[in-house]
């Protein structure tokens, strides 16, 4: 997550926002909110939830899964491109007190049933999803932001829960620039993003695209 888009000054980020920006009211509620919490910083930026928003509803999607939930700002920016009938959020998080905030805001959005959290290791989670009989191939969004570590295994396993022309969206893919440095200078949690990135670079099952939204945005369309 991040607060805004990678290497912008202020004064144009401002102005990307001021021609850009179409916030539902409850969003800015949310962001507000989050904003007095202590890691704030993990909230994603107010382009990004509109960017994610308008992806869901260009294919369509009805149900998505989100690793990494927080209080909420990117999962329900993404419910609010959702089909009043079927739309579903399935997000995988460890915090119960970070996503009561969320719990609360889809509450207040008026669509509460559309929220389907998973409280535990988001790997757990996962493996539980793909136990199910006929979750495979099921979604069509998934959003990954969590521990960074674990995104190779997150990746793959919302691989497989996508269906075909489903789309993933990972998130920090820039760690703030630090991914150009050299493996040896910079701490495992990047270090474990250059991997994956090289590895999406040459991964045939999706097409690809990583755009400077953010701290870095990579799109994967499953083929």
């Amino acid at each position: 997550m991040s607060n805004r888009s990678h290497g912008l000054s202020e004064a144009f980020h401002e102005y990307l926002l001021s021609v850009s920006l179409r916030e539902p009211p409850v969003l800015e509620r949310l962001r507000e909110e989050t904003r007095q919490h202590p890691r704030s910083e993990m909230q994603s930026a107010p382009e990004q939830g509109q960017f994610m928003r308008l992806l869901a509803t260009l294919i369509d999607a009805e149900r998505t899964l989100e690793i990494g939930v927080f209080t909420g700002y990117s999962a329900l920016s993404v419910a609010l491109a959702l089909p009043d009938e079927g739309g579903r959020v399935v997000g995988c998080d460890v915090s119960p007190d970070y996503t009561s905030v969320a719990e609360r805001f889809f509450e207040e959005a008026g669509i509460r049933s559309t929220l389907d959290l998973r409280i535990g290791p988001a790997r757990q989670t996962l493996d539980a999803l793909l136990g199910e009989e006929d979750a495979a191939e099921t979604f069509d969004f998934a959003f990954i932001d969590a521990d960074k570590e674990q995104y190779d295994a997150y990746y793959e396993r919302a691989l497989r829960l996508v269906r075909p022309g489903g789309l993933i969206v990972l998130d920090n893919v820039f760690r703030g620039g630090k991914v150009a440095e050299a493996p040896g200078d910079v701490d495992e949690s990047v270090r474990a993003i250059q991997r994956l990135n090289d590895k999406l670079h040459d991964d045939e099952r999706v097409d690809l695209s990583m755009i400077p939204v953010a701290d870095g945005l990579t799109l994967a369309r499953k083929r």
